[in-house]
């Protein structure tokens, strides 16, 4: 227990808390299917809001074309998986074969954009990335091969693909967790922190620069494919300038450089998305995007808002974990986020001020009376 620091393991924590209930029902037959997509949803956004905070909330760089390289990973990924399937009879294996084609697509097209790009700084890197979205959507759109504007259609899993989905979110939290406490992470940070500074440290910035767009991308090109198997057909208006922004908001409404705030985040929001695109139909659908702006406006100023600060630190989440860890085990949290048994000395006895005249009436002998005292004796 003395090793153990919770949070080194809160984000698998939270990801395994929403994942085994729901595949222990799932494989019991008591999951609905509409339960089984959003819980899939959940998943990808989850991967999709962890991958950008690499490169918004570590790295410090704007980019608005993060669904552009999911764009990438679903087309791709999925056409190969239509191919594959006239050849392998697993359907796992050709999802995980799949994913990985999407994924290294994706990371290539990462790679192309970066290299010209990520010279540019702030608004410039962030219009840049925008049309990446917005051309890689279209040429997609237009290519009859990929299904035209009608989609490409894809084989549907069953209601256990997002036990699957979810094993990739606790795989892109550890990758990105273990980058950011190496010595490759401090340097991430530096960047971000002040590249001129790291850059005079010795610190190669186009090389980590290049290296977070390309991993940000992989990691976006499978969220891609897994959105492909849980929606058919792939629609390219899907990944729109709109969503994201909605994958951005998901990083900032959780903490830039928060990866524990960027899984809550991701999985608040896709439930409240998915709830009012559900229960709001007809003439009341357009009271969807206005009640998602006022929660959006209550979240943020509530993240914020410096007159809630205390607040905020009262009912934060490491105040309920506190409590728990002192109600259930007798334990509480140390400033590490390891775990210490409380003491059990009488610190009331132990007297707080040295009394003056105690302070005076010490006789300091100075070195040499004290070797002299020495030889006398």
């Amino acid at each position: 227990m003395k090793k153990f620091k919770l949070k080194h393991w809160i984000n698998y924590i939270l990801i395994l808390a929403l994942a085994i209930p729901f595949t222990v029902m799932a494989f019991t037959g008591s999951v609905k299917g509409s339960t089984s997509l959003m819980l899939a949803q959940i998943g990808y956004s989850i991967i999709l809001a962890v991958s950008l905070n690499l490169v918004v909330g570590f790295l410090g760089e704007l980019s608005l074309g993060h669904a552009g390289f999911m764009c990438a990973g679903a087309y791709i990924g999925c056409f190969t998986a239509n191919y594959l399937h006239t050849v392998i009879p697993n359907p796992t294996v050709v999802l995980i074969l799949s994913m990985i084609v999407g994924g290294f697509t994706a990371a290539v097209f990462g790679l192309i954009i970066g290299l010209p790009t990520l010279r540019l700084k702030g608004d410039y890197l962030a219009i840049v990335t925008l049309a990446f979205g917005e051309i890689i959507r279209t040429v997609f759109m237009n290519q009859e091969a990929f299904g035209g504007a009608l989609g490409l259609t894809t084989r549907k899993y069953g209601k256990t693909l997002f036990v699957i989905v979810f094993v990739m979110a606790i795989f892109t939290v550890f990758v990105t967790q273990n980058l950011m406490k190496s010595k490759h992470g401090r340097a991430i940070q530096a960047i971000r922190d002040n590249e001129i500074a790291a850059r005079a440290m010795g610190v190669n910035v186009t090389y980590y620069k290049l290296a977070v767009f390309v991993i940000a991308a992989f990691f976006a090109g499978i969220a891609g494919v897994l959105y492909g198997h849980n929606t058919t057909p792939v629609d390219y208006g899907f990944f729109s300038f709109n969503y994201s922004v909605e994958i951005l908001v998901m990083v900032v409404l959780g903490g830039m450089g928060n990866i524990t705030g960027s899984i809550l985040s991701a999985t608040l929001l896709t439930f409240i998305n998915i709830q009012l695109t559900t229960k709001l139909s007809g003439d009341l659908a357009a009271l969807k995007y206005l009640i998602y702006a006022l929660i959006l406006i209550v979240a943020v100023i509530w993240n914020n808002a410096p007159a809630l600060s205390k607040v905020r630190e009262r009912f934060s989440l490491r105040r309920l974990v506190e409590y728990i860890i002192i109600k259930f085990r007798g334990h509480r949290l140390k400033e590490d986020g390891g775990m210490e048994a409380p003491s059990t000395a009488d610190w009331s006895k132990v007297p707080t001020k040295i009394p003056m005249d105690a302070l005076l009436s010490t006789d300091i002998i100075p070195e040499q009376s004290v070797k002299e005292e020495g030889d006398k004796k």
